[in-house]
């Protein structure tokens, strides 16, 4: 199957220390990735690079069939959705929701002089209702809750229908209610075959949406495990990757884990 993302020997070292070591993973068509792992194993410097963000140290990425350093980021962005607190922190507070997600289509944040096609308009709406938000697209983006915020901006992410889509704790903040609610909606986007290849990082297994086909889990920068779902998600590979002795549980298409006792 045709490679969405390929990490070869990938090593990042920032201030003199090393974020992620040696990482090989490979990403295709059709896959839904979770990224797990403490605090620290270098998840979202993981993201960074699989989103053209940061450069390795040494090593290749290549995304989207093209290696990091020999080609124009700027061309591979719009076919890359991105959501994680960088998003966030550009969006000017005064904008609205629907422009929040319109202004993805020209890879900008906060609206200025430019002017949308009613088949954009009528995109954004969409997206928001599938995140359970279009009731919001006139309210200013600073009055949102975290629910609320994370699931606008899943759907501005996904304004350009790209090939890829990354997610970086989106579930991170949220009260029970609200998380539930967004693992399903996003259990809902992993099971559609026209979806984007996708990747979420967090640090909970009840996080990880229905849907999910492969896990890698990190731990200190390095691969502890990688493969499909339930080859990956043991009781002996979280307790590798979280330093700590871990039951994993699984009922159905969801997960759980806790000390063992």
């Amino acid at each position: 199957m045709p490679s969405v993302l390929r990490f070869s020997s990938v090593t990042v070292v920032r201030g003199g220390n090393e974020i992620l070591s040696g990482v090989d993973w490979d990403v295709t068509t059709g896959q839904r990735w979770v990224v797990l792992g403490p605090n620290g194993a270098g998840k979202s410097t993981l993201l960074q690079l699989a989103a053209g963000r940061m450069h390795p140290t040494s090593g290749s990425v290549a995304i989207l069939g093209s290696t990091l350093g020999r080609v124009d980021v700027f061309e591979l962005r719009p076919l890359i959705g991105f959501v994680g607190s960088a998003v966030t922190s550009q969006v000017p507070d005064s904008e609205t929701v629907l422009d929040v997600v319109l202004t993805a289509a020209w890879s900008i944040a906060g609206r200025w002089r430019e002017s949308y096609d009613p088949v954009d308009i009528d995109r954004a709406h969409a997206l928001l209702a599938e995140m359970g938000v279009d009731g919001l697209a006139d309210r200013r983006f600073d009055t949102l809750s975290e629910g609320e915020t994370k699931r606008a901006l899943i759907a501005r992410a996904r304004m350009t229908d790209p090939e890829l889509l990354l997610l970086d704790e989106p579930a991170a903040g949220l009260d029970l209610g609200a998380r539930e609610d967004l693992v399903g909606r996003l259990g809902r986007l992993a099971r559609d075959a026209d979806a984007p290849v996708s990747v979420l990082v967090t640090h909970h297994l009840e996080e990880v949406p229905p849907g999910t086909t492969h896990a890698l889990l990190l731990r200190g920068g390095r691969v502890v495990a990688a493969g499909e779902i339930g080859d990956t998600l043991t009781s002996a590979h979280l307790s590798a990757a979280f330093g700590s002795d871990l039951a994993v549980m699984r009922t159905g298409d969801r997960w759980t884990a806790r000390a063992w006792t």
